[in-house]
């Protein structure tokens, strides 16, 4: 029996689990009905947000996020905190659904009570973030976690995005060689709050003492994403939960040194006006689509075939909505 806007919310400040689960599919649902009511539950739960440490983690494909998360995940249970796990998943492009099963790659964290975690198929949106992450992110703040974890995909434009809705950007890293470690984009290091390298047991351990002083050398030539913060580089083991607490620790210390130097502050307000921004490009994109169908697909022919470049056809349908730059 599908519960009312009140029913969720009071469901949420209860710190419902399935109450939260509802109002998230609300807010990622395309049902007109079921957005106004995801949108009805944000808004009256809006000034029970913003008490969380946001954390994004991302890192290249194989380097145990899901494993790190978990162990992390678990080690902050432990200490009595609630942790909610927003897994952001690539789309299957027959379903749209999550295709990586993050309950399954979880199960130890998935059993923990004081523990959330919600896979979120991107559907193909420009780098694996979920459409509706940021919605979900307050409302598992309304509910009473403590720490968000968000999950990327780890490619594409994924990790700028998630920089732009969290605190603290944590990138986990292989020990590698030097050709691995020139292929590192300075864009992804200039985005990092805390730089993990993952792996670091067995045979391993000295490659990844190198990694880390090699990417130490390399982040003192990148800007820091917030002014006055030097990058920390650390070791771990999460297969066998080593240095964990210690990449916890390097977290809070990022939170305390936003907060004291007052960036925390203009940091959220940041992520507001881009998260109305992101909304507005997309929307406005839809609802063009929807208007436009036909010239739409009349403008793709003619560029398939080679009749129009794709510039000239797109300023052309902007024309036709008089939204064409003038002459």
């Amino acid at each position: 029996m599908a519960r009312s806007a009140a029913q969720l919310i009071d469901g949420i400040r209860r710190g419902q689990r399935r109450a939260l689960a509802q109002s998230i599919t609300a807010v990622e649902s395309e049902h007109p009905q079921q957005v106004r009511l995801g949108q009805e539950v944000l808004e009256a739960l809006l000034p029970n947000t913003g008490g969380a440490v946001r954390v994004g983690i991302s890192g290249v494909p194989g380097v145990g996020k899901s494993t790190f998360v978990e162990a992390l995940g678990l080690h902050l249970t432990g200490q009595g905190l609630k942790v909610a796990v927003l897994a952001v998943d690539p789309s299957s492009p027959v379903s749209k659904g999550s295709i990586l099963g993050d309950k399954t790659r979880m199960e130890a964290l998935a059993k923990d009570e004081r523990a959330f975690i919600r896979p979120s198929p991107s559907s193909g949106t420009l780098g694996g973030v979920a459409r509706r992450t940021r919605e979900a992110l307050l409302l598992c703040e309304a509910a009473g976690y403590d720490v968000v974890l968000v999950e990327t995909v780890g490619v594409g434009q994924s990790e700028a995005q998630v920089a732009q809705m969290v605190d603290s950007f944590l990138l986990l890293m292989l020990p590698a060689g030097g050709d691995e470690l020139q292929g590192v984009k300075r864009g992804i290091l200039e985005l990092t709050d805390v730089l993990v390298v993952n792996k670091a047991d067995g045979e391993l351990i000295e490659q990844a003492k190198e990694t880390a002083t090699q990417y130490r050398r390399g982040l003192h030539l990148c800007s820091p994403r917030h002014l006055g913060w030097t990058v920390p580089v650390q070791l771990m083991s999460a297969l066998h939960k080593e240095g964990i607490a210690e990449v916890w620790t390097s977290l809070q210390e990022h939170r305390a040194f936003l907060t004291s130097s007052g960036q925390l502050q203009v940091l959220r307000e940041q992520q507001r006006v881009q998260w109305m921004q992101h909304v507005l490009h997309e929307e406005v994109l839809q609802r063009f689509i929807e208007q436009h169908q036909a010239e739409l697909k009349e403008a793709e022919s003619r560029v398939r075939l080679g009749q129009l470049a794709p510039t000239r056809a797109v300023l052309d349908l902007l024309h036709k909505d008089d939204l064409a730059p003038p002459e």
